[in-house]
């Protein structure tokens, strides 16, 4: 078995409630008091809260009526991506001129790979000088742990929050992690922490105690890495970052058209179906295009930036207006296509700050089943018509990427 490794220094950096910081910035007479981060009806949900708020109990995806209830005095604020996105790439900007390698793992959110380093700076002195730079120009407060691996890191960060840093010295790990409520190891969900408790197992110290096989009988190889992580050990590798400029869809037709519910059919299916591929890869998307080519290939697209979202329906409300737009109904259409760019990390809940709790959980659903048995066995009804009427002649998923790498990569061919 592979131990941690003792020449290793990974940093794991997270901005602290970080929409709720940003909205501070904006505006300083919102600091010290309860401010939720979401819409104001009864049935929408909490995106985001401040460390006050959670003292009377509420967090994140919680019925806003409910959090109103547990906090009347509580201040809430409409949520804005596009500051919060300008604000992560100035983080992002501070931390890339500074280290030599980092992994973006959410909009808030970095590892840091700093091996070597120790020779010549400390990777602690460093880490916390950088620290102290991000807080003085981004005047954001951010929390860091360090140790040899990105798991316990992670734990540690979360230990020191808020606005606070822990090292864990080579050869700690296990003892750190030990007092610790298994809740808070990475990759114990709430139905795997009920199974432990059940169990009586409360502590990451016990869960480490078990033997391996038997965990291994009771969860498979997902009990294998569970007692890993439970006894410290991680040699998961940090992943460059590159930013993702857009993923796009085209169909070309195998007959030239001019049947409007047909076309709208296939705008539909596709932007269903890359919105789904949106959410697998926890990206949230500014600005959405829409392209058609006539039979004599003149070529003609129409854009419109957006709050930022992964949502089906607000991204097919925005294609449909810009496609009523674009299409000159005289012409047979040959190509249509959509384009999703100024993509940000982030996950499906945290653009919710109008919808409900019902929203959230239907597309949990669907996403869950489309990840279990692939993503066109469940559509809208209203992407169905006219795919046995004209079959396309071929459809690409592109991402495109920087400069420096190659221009455009095929994710899925169908």
């Amino acid at each position: 078995m592979l131990l941690n490794d003792p020449n290793r220094f990974i940093a794991h950096f997270d901005l602290d409630a970080f929409f709720v910081s940003v909205e501070i910035k904006k505006n300083n007479a919102l600091s010290g008091i309860p401010l939720l981060i979401g819409g104001n009806s009864d049935r929408a949900v909490v995106a985001a809260c401040s460390y006050e708020a959670r003292k009377f109990g509420i967090h994140s995806a919680m019925p806003m009526k409910l959090a109103k209830r547990l906090c009347p005095e509580a201040k809430i604020i409409s949520g804005d991506m596009e500051s919060y996105s300008e604000a992560s790439n100035e983080v992002t900007e501070l931390i890339a001129k500074s280290v030599p390698v980092y992994e973006k793992a959410s909009i808030d959110e970095f590892y840091i790979d700093l091996t070597g380093m120790d020779r010549y700076f400390g990777c602690a002195k460093y880490v916390t000088e950088l620290r102290q730079t991000i807080i003085k120009e981004a005047k954001l407060p951010i929390s860091f742990g360090l140790s040899s691996n990105k798991l316990v890191s992670k734990v540690a960060t979360n230990e020191a929050k808020p606005n606070g840093q822990l090292q864990i010295p080579f050869g700690n790990e296990r003892l750190f992690l030990a007092p610790l409520r298994v809740e808070k190891l990475p990759m114990v969900g709430e139905q795997t922490a009920t199974l432990l408790h059940q169990m009586g197992v409360n502590t990451i110290q016990l869960l480490s105690e078990i033997p391996v096989h038997m965990l291994h009988n009771l969860m498979g190889k997902r009990g294998i890495e569970l007692w890993r992580r439970a006894n410290g050990i991680d040699e998961t590798p940090i992943i460059p970052y590159s930013e993702q400029k857009s993923i796009s869809t085209e169909n070309t037709f195998e007959s030239d058209t001019i049947d409007i519910r047909f076309l709208e059919t296939e705008l539909v299916r596709m932007t269903e179906k890359i919105a789904f591929e949106l959410r697998s890869q926890q990206k949230l998307t500014g600005c959405v295009t829409v392209k058609l080519r006539y039979s004599s290939f003149d070529t003609v697209t129409k854009q419109c930036t957006l709050p930022y979202t992964a949502s089906d329906h607000v991204l097919l409300q925005t294609v449909r207006e810009l496609f009523r737009k674009l299409y000159d109904k005289r012409l047979l259409v040959r190509l249509i296509g959509v384009r999703f760019s100024h993509l940000v990390p982030g996950n499906y809940q945290i653009s919710l700050f109008d919808d409900t709790e019902k929203m959230i959980s239907l597309y949990q659903a669907i996403d869950s089943v489309k990840h279990r048995f692939g993503s066109s066995l469940l559509m809208r009804a209203s992407g169905m018509h006219g795919l046995a009427q004209q079959k396309p002649r071929q459809e690409q998923y592109l991402l495109r990427l920087p400069s420096n790498t190659q221009a455009s990569h095929p994710l899925r061919k169908t």
